[in-house]
């Protein structure tokens, strides 16, 4: 009998993509290699002409395409209870460290799940703090790629603009992170990047190479400083920019529409609040030679209330004609075919406008289905300013000098309420002061909704930015809370912390690290890192498996064993040094039954005879508890 072993790779990205392409195209996929000129074939081009194309490229490219799609090795999520908040029942996350390397370590369990990602990233001014992310190179390597003179090899450094790769520098922090994003985000998922002046081309010519052209939503002006930065010489900037992308097909649900909205729609039906909009069409293109085939008349019978569209010109008797009259009364068209306008007939009325002495069409205009109007390309809100965000931290129990320039909440709140409802996932993997989490609880409170946020961010130089964002979500959720204490809304928050893995993936012989003399009387140095606990053991093991939150409950079964944890209700982890007749006996017995059982390979002292007899015992008393039932269930091993 074979067992399956725990998969150690989590961020497997190429075979993943080559999986995809197998699916797609059969063909081009041979022994799991794929044939580049077969797969041109597929694509009808069979004569490459030459090897030049329009693309953004710059120093550094291929090799932060490449750190995207490494494996993360040897690093796992340590949780952090002393840290967390209502950590039993909390469905939100906090996590600490470099955002790629998280980014990385959450692909399997949250693998097309998210429903929005923010990110506020550095804005490349010549003084923004950059991670580095040459790791991967070498010195020499990234001299060649770059043309860098020295480095000094810190984690973090000070991107200046007379450096010689001063947008490369910036295009190698997002571009890594922003591919490896959009693995997460569900098929109509969204993302929303705040930024300026300084890289906005290069970031929507990037989102467009990772997400598509075709699915950029929008590029909305947010002015966050109607007076303008009085430091600028010659026009003072009076916005910021939020770059906004699917993943392929989603819908922005609209905003909650002012008082000024609300009064335009002052007709109320069965089917809602609704305007009156004249059915023909102004502005530009509006004369009937622009568009013939929307020139057409109305017939209406005001004793019958008999009223329809028709191209004949002819006028029956007791019938007054409508047609699409301009000012100067020359003739226009209507905004729509005659098509639609049959298929709108019952939202269409004949009007006559006294002050002009003739009849139009008007077309009964409803707000959305929940009283929402659309979203426009410039937001001038009072709460999107920027001074909001600073008073919204100082007012948590902060000194502005905690954190320069926090993202004010209505920026925010406005784009989760565009994009999500109910119990959808918002990722930030440049947290911040935690300005997101603040907003999902504020947008909870307004549509009594249950999204969860996970909140990513790496602790930098000379400040600690994470003790800040930990301190400002507990903050924000207790203030929300007192201000609606009826309010069912979850403002905890478990913390994970960025470490070095648990478990010895490798054979014991390749560690060096054991003596094997006294692998009898300490087994866990068989299969565990000294020093690790078995939650931290379960949590990794976790990170292995697809669709599973790392925010579901972990049971310890003490009746079972000391050693034996249910997640999720799903995932038996049995980390017992022996198993006995009687453990398989209570395993067998679990109601409902795990959809899977991982133990240790060392608790069965490399006895294939023994695994084989342990786990056909337990198959056959499974099958006898389940009854006429089949159920389904796999087996793996650390």
């Amino acid at each position: 009998m074979e067992y399956k072993k725990v998969n150690q790779n989590i961020n497997n990205i190429v075979n993943d993509q080559v999986r995809k392409l197998a699916q797609l195209f059969p063909a081009v996929v041979k022994d799991g290699e794929v044939d580049f000129e077969a797969l041109r074939e597929e694509l009808g081009q069979f004569n490459e002409v030459n090897n030049e194309k329009y693309e953004l490229t710059w120093a550094g490219k291929k090799n932060a395409k490449k750190i995207a799609q490494e494996d993360i090795v040897g690093r796992t999520l340590k949780f952090i209870p002393e840290d967390s908040k209502d950590a039993d029942t909390t469905e939100n996350l906090y996590i600490e460290g470099d955002n790629l390397e998280v980014l990385k370590l959450l692909r399997q369990n949250y693998y097309g799940a998210i429903k929005m990602i923010y990110i506020d990233p550095p804005y490349n001014t010549g003084s923004d703090l950059l991670y580095n992310d040459k790791f991967s190179m070498t010195k020499e390597a990234s001299d060649m790629a770059e043309g860098a003179i020295q480095e000094n090899g810190e984690r973090f450094y000070i991107n200046k603009n007379s450096d010689n790769r001063f947008h490369a520098n910036w295009l190698n922090l997002v571009y890594p992170r922003l591919l490896l994003s959009k693995d997460l985000l569900c098929d109509n998922g969204v993302v929303f990047i705040s930024i300026d002046n300084h890289e906005i081309d290069n970031l929507l010519k990037i989102c467009d190479e990772i997400f598509g052209q075709n699915n950029r939503v929008g590029c909305i002006a947010n002015v966050n400083n109607p007076k303008g930065r009085s430091d600028e010489k010659n026009i003072a900037t009076a916005h910021e920019y939020l770059v906004v992308y699917q993943k392929s097909d989603t819908i922005l649900y609209g905003f909650e529409p002012e008082e000024k909205v609300l009064k335009r729609y002052n007709k109320e039906d069965e089917l809602g609040r609704f305007r009156y909009i004249d059915l023909r069409k102004t502005g530009d293109s509006d004369k009937r030679e622009d568009r013939p085939n929307m020139f057409y008349y109305f017939l209406y019978n005001k004793n019958t209330n008999d009223f329809y569209p028709t191209f004949d010109d002819t006028i029956p008797s007791g019938y007054i004609q409508i047609k699409p009259k301009k000012d100067d009364e020359s003739d226009g068209r209507w905004r729509v075919g005659i098509d639609t306008a049959l298929k709108r007939l019952g939202f269409l009325v004949p009007n006559y406008m006294a002050v002009k002495k003739r009849w139009t069409v008007m077309e009964k205009d409803y707000l959305s289905e929940d009283d929402r109007v659309k979203a426009t390309s410039a937001w001038t809100f009072k709460d999107v300013n920027s001074e909001r965000g600073t008073e919204q931290f100082t007012e948590l129990g902060f000194v502005k000098e905690d954190f320069l320039r926090p993202k004010p909440v209505g920026t925010i709140m406005r784009a989760i309420t565009l994009a999500t409802k109910k119990d959808d996932i918002v990722l930030d993997f440049f947290s911040g002061s935690g300005t997101t989490a603040q907003s999902l609880f504020m947008a909870n409170i307004q549509d009594a909704a249950n999204r969860k946020f996970i909140l990513i961010q790496t602790n930098e130089e000379d400040n600690n930015i994470t003790d800040i964002g930990k301190k400002r979500i507990h903050r924000a959720g207790e203030k929300i809370k007192s201000e609606h204490p009826d309010a069912d809304i979850d403002i905890g928050f478990k913390v994970f912390r960025t470490a070095d893995t648990n478990i010895k993936w490798n054979s014991i012989m390749d560690m060096g690290q054991v003596n094997v003399n006294q692998l009898e009387y300490t087994p866990d140095l068989v299969d565990f890192m000294p020093g690790a606990n078995d939650i931290d053991i379960v949590y990794e093991l976790m990170l292995r498996q697809r669709d599973v939150a790392l925010s579901e409950t972990l049971e310890h079964l003490s009746d079972i064993g000391n050693r034996t944890y249910l997640y999720a209700s799903s995932y038996l982890v049995c980390l017992e040094t022996q198993i006995t007749e009687e453990l398989v006996g209570k395993l067998a017995e679990l109601d409902p039954l795990p959809i899977k059982f991982i133990f240790r390979d060392s608790a069965f002292k490399d006895d294939i005879a023994l695994k084989d007899e342990t786990f056909r015992r337990l198959k056959a008393l499974i099958e006898k508890n389940a009854g006429t039932n089949k159920p389904t269930y796999t087996v793996e091993f650390i």
